[in-house]
């Protein structure tokens, strides 16, 4: 499983934020901001956090899509 957060950084522009501004006002560590950039599964919590930061949905900031594995392997 992979997941994606391309929405979240558009999300982001539109809303004229930065990155580090977005770290600096949820708290989180610079270590996550890491794993979000590196498009890598976060905890729970921290979706929540930037939800409730930006006023969206799980499915406004993130989406999942199948690893290339995954689709040699049902194939």
């Amino acid at each position: 499983m992979a997941v994606r957060y391309n929405k979240l950084w558009k999300l982001l522009v539109d809303k004229k934020m930065s990155k580090a501004d977005l770290r600096r006002h949820i708290d989180i560590s610079p270590n996550t901001m890491t794993k979000l950039n590196r498009e890598e599964m976060v905890a729970l919590p921290i979706l929540d956090k930037i939800c409730e930061t930006l006023g969206v949905d799980y499915g406004d900031i993130m989406e999942h899509v199948k690893d290339e594995q995954e689709d040699g392997q049902n194939a």
